[in-house]
């Protein structure tokens, strides 16, 4: 966060590398860690919009990195609509809805502290909006291989469950073999920022407990509509999966929020 002096100026201070990242890191690995912490810092409203982040010296001397590795940094930001550089203004956060929050990295940064209610609000209702028309049109337009992937990534789900990276990784597969499944170019570009939605929000509900209830089931109903080629109820299954996820989702928020309080007993 930046001091009450950085404030005044409209200056944002470096924030700290997180423990177990050594400044000295070389190459990629050293921009990449800057670019994380600064993109994760932005996402949690520590470096607010209209905000001039520190210049490339004050932070390369405040946390003992090269120059070359900030701008490297900068530009990694830059090239996902978080900030622009300009000569003598500095290094500004952009307004927000310059930033790519469906890319992947960014809904990782988004994710790393406590996201806010906003951004789980607009992913869901990206969700809503785009996953039952997929399903409709998976159970239209599905062949013989699109069931074997979601077959599958349905087996690994029951098999590794949610609470593992590998089941994780199975639930993305299951939502992206049915956008695969759609036929439509434009739908399957989303597959990457659908997917990185669903295995972060999914990852976010366990960070304090366990998940409420088991959502395999939930996949399950829309995999069967597809095999069946019942549109409507591919739709309707599908809609009803996010509904639901999105109350766990909250839940879990909640959760978080209650755990966070200051215990004044």
């Amino acid at each position: 966060m930046a001091g009450p002096s950085d404030a005044k100026e409209g200056k944002a201070s470096p924030t700290p590398l997180k423990p177990g990242r050594s400044a000295r890191e070389p190459g990629r690995r050293l921009h990449g860690a800057i670019a994380n912490m600064l993109g994760s810092a932005i996402l949690a409203g520590e470096h607010a919009p209209g905000d001039t982040l520190s210049g490339e010296v004050a932070f390369s001397e405040a946390l003992d990195v090269s120059r070359n590795a900030y701008r490297e940094a900068i530009q990694v930001l830059a090239a996902k609509g978080l900030v622009e550089s300009r000569p003598k203004t500095g290094t500004k956060v952009l307004p927000r809805h310059r930033w790519n929050l469906l890319d992947p990295v960014v809904l990782g940064w988004a994710f790393s502290g406590q996201p806010d209610l906003r951004l789980i609000r607009s992913l869901f209702e990206l969700r809503a909006v785009i996953e039952p028309a997929a399903a409709r049109m998976a159970a239209e337009r599905r062949d013989r291989a699109d069931l074997k992937a979601m077959r599958e990534a349905l087996s690994g789900m029951r098999r590794h469950t949610l609470a593992t990276e590998a089941g994780r990784a199975a639930d993305r597969d299951f939502h992206d073999a049915i956008l695969q499944a759609t036929r439509n170019d434009a739908l399957v570009t989303l597959s990457a920022s659908i997917g990185a939605a669903v295995a972060w929000t999914t990852q976010f509900k366990q960070r304090t407990r366990a998940l409420p209830r088991n959502p395999v089931p939930d996949h399950a109903r829309v995999y069967d509509a597809i095999v069946a080629q019942d549109l409507d109820a591919a739709e309707a299954a599908m809609r009803e999966l996010v509904v639901l996820a999105l109350e766990d989702t909250q839940q879990a928020m909640e959760v978080e929020a209650a755990l966070a309080r200051p215990n004044t007993d």
